[in-house]
């Protein structure tokens, strides 16, 4: 079993992957390949985000008691990323690949600087901080995956 910080990171990978198809399919004007990829990768960074948000930063925040700094601002990142999904979604539902590209753009710049901080910091901060409960909340997170 491997750490908070590969599992976490390990998931950016596969969501990056889903996001640049899904961007393909918006410039090829492909809907029902952007319905189904796009949806794919929004349902999946959502739940990424989700459990960020109910279970790893509750923990660190619980073990540390630090409640602003890194976790919050995770958090508003995360806002940020909330408005740009959905207006990746009315942009797919209006079949808009303009719109729908430079809401994906916005968030890809986004993603970047975010997971950069989230690999070379938060997670590790996690994975030291959590200590003994971290393979436990390994198990949990691959729990949610299933």
């Amino acid at each position: 079993m491997g750490s908070i910080g590969q599992y976490m990171t390990g998931h950016h990978r596969h969501c990056d992957e889903m996001f640049v198809r899904a961007m393909d399919l918006a410039a090829a004007a492909d809907w029902a390949g952007v319905e189904r990829e796009g949806g794919t990768f929004l349902g999946e960074i959502e739940r990424h985000i989700e459990l960020e948000e109910t279970l790893l930063f509750p923990a660190f925040e619980e073990t540390t008691g630090m409640t602003g700094g890194p976790t919050a601002t995770m958090r508003f990142e995360h806002g940020e990323m909330r408005g740009l999904f959905a207006r990746m979604r009315g942009a797919a539902g209006a079949r808009d690949a303009d719109s729908y590209l430079e809401a994906s753009r916005a968030l890809q710049m986004l993603l970047e600087q975010h997971n950069m901080k989230e690999e070379s910091m938060m997670y590790p901060m996690l994975d030291q901080a959590l200590g003994d409960q971290a393979p436990d909340l390994v198990r949990q997170l691959e729990a949610a995956a299933a």
